[in-house]
């Protein structure tokens, strides 16, 4: 089971218990009391069962005496990975949830996000939905900020100097509105330049910027033209949202006539590759879909919001058929919670709901969905070389849970195994359970942050 190679550095830690994890063979694999090492750069340099400790010890160079063992309630789990979390929207989550997409958008979400020139404003929110995250065991997020982009900048600064892997977008909008939340083109243009040189300058280690153009409506041809060559230039990531309102889908298709579908439109200015992932996609035909496998483009399954703002339903057994990318995202604020775990129960809600319209349709299972929001969010955002399960050499992105904490949401009644003690965590767990969040092998959760940074919780 272990590797006995030679080390490349030295063992920073070493657990004892159960991992639970997806991988390409299985959407759920359980490793009972194994050990799992992490070295001073933060990868998993080792895993192995209990009786080769002695083994393990001598070739990584280890101290049996320093493997922190967990008790019978706990596990470690991947981190999780939110695809489609917008950082700026966070200031009204739970509430604003009367109004369909695009009305929605013109009445809460462009004044909100116009208030992000100021700084100080900008830095209250990030600082708060970076820890919110992080509580909630989000190792990796996908943020849209807005079109300011020293905000947009500082967010990135934020994420970094609390341990967050992220791809953070500065938003780029040139059509007009009734509100004039928007940039001229040149300015749009110019400013992203600007955002990504600044940011890829800073050298975080675990963040990196993402060309963001809002969606088609909010963007001019000359715009999208100019995205895609600055992503094909700079081989950054591509974010966006795609059929996500029949309303919006409609005026897609008036505005665009010379293309065959939505996704046609991304493809004619190179938005759709393999380092894209577009938000809902729940009016996506299979051509479409097809389209998103031939370019190697994902999606990101935002259920909460799609339901909340009665936009649609995602039928993600059909995406997985045609063999699409396929990840979870809160899309905060259309989506109320900023928990991944809510994303995952919303996401087996609406898989039940369509079983309940069609009785063939497979309904998800919790595995599956546990993949989704692991693995599979790795994958969507082409960073499953880095994370989303425990294999050698990937960084450490783990949750340690603990199912007996004290004062926790769930109660034991009897002795559970594991797949079940996750199946709990799933369903009823909170980030009281998450009692530890390590991404890159650095421990982020309990939080040792800097005085700036303590904000009223």
């Amino acid at each position: 089971m272990a590797n006995f190679d030679k080390p490349n550095a030295a063992i920073k830690l070493v657990f004892r218990g159960t991992f639970i994890h997806s991988t390409q063979k299985s959407a759920l694999d359980i490793l009972e009391d194994a050990l799992l090492g992490v070295d001073t750069a933060g990868k998993i340099a080792f895993i192995g069962n209990s009786q080769e400790l002695e083994k393990l010890s001598q070739t990584f160079g280890f101290s049996p005496s320093d493997v922190t063992q967990l008790t019978q309630h706990e596990f470690f789990m991947p981190g999780l990975v939110d695809t489609h979390i917008h950082a700026s929207q966070y200031s009204y989550a739970g509430t604003a949830l009367d109004m369909p997409l695009l009305q929605w958008l013109t009445t809460y979400t462009f004044p909100v996000e116009s208030h992000f020139k100021d700084l100080e404003f900008a830095h209250r929110v990030y600082a708060q939905v970076v820890k919110r995250t992080l509580r909630n065991g989000t190792t990796t997020a996908c943020y849209f900020a807005t079109i300011h982009t020293d905000a947009s900048l500082l967010l990135g600064q934020i994420a970094n100097d609390f341990g967050q892997r992220a791809l953070v977008g500065k938003v780029c909008m040139d059509s007009k509105n009734s509100l004039n939340y928007c940039e001229t083109t040149p300015e749009s243009q110019n400013e992203t330049r600007r955002f990504i040189k600044e940011l890829l300058d800073r050298k975080y280690p675990l963040v990196k910027p993402v060309v963001t153009p809002r969606f088609v409506l909010s963007c001019t041809k000359d715009l999208l033209g100019e995205l895609g060559t600055i992503a094909k230039k700079t081989n950054l990531h591509i974010q966006s949202h795609i059929s996500e309102n029949v309303e919006e889908v409609k005026l897609v298709k008036q505005h665009f006539p010379d293309c065959k579908n939505y996704a046609d439109i991304y493809h004619k200015y190179n938005l759709l590759t393999d380092k894209t992932v577009m938000a809902h996609g729940c009016y996506l035909s299979d051509e479409e879909l097809s389209l998103f496998r031939e370019t190697g483009a994902s999606l990101s399954h935002c259920p909460n919001s799609n339901i909340s703002l009665c936009s649609g339903v995602l039928n993600v057994r059909n995406v997985l058929k045609h063999k699409v990318k396929l990840g979870l995202g809160t899309d905060v604020a259309g989506g109320y919670s900023a928990s991944m775990l809510d994303a995952m129960r919303r996401a087996l809600d609406v898989s039940k709901f369509l079983t309940i319209q069609n009785p063939e349709h497979s309904t998800l299972t919790f595995e599956e969905v546990f993949r989704l929001a692991t693995l599979g969010g790795s994958e969507a955002l082409s960073l499953d070389d880095q994370t989303g399960n425990f294999e050698v050499g990937k960084d450490f992105d783990a949750l340690r849970v603990n199912l007996t904490v004290p004062g926790g949401p769930i109660d034991l009644i009897q002795k559970s195994e594991p797949k079940i003690q996750l199946e709990k965590f799933m369903n009823l767990g909170d980030d009281r359970n998450i009692v530890e969040v390590f991404v890159a092998g650095r421990k982020v959760v309990p939080f040792t942050e800097p005085t700036a940074y303590n904000c009223t919780e």
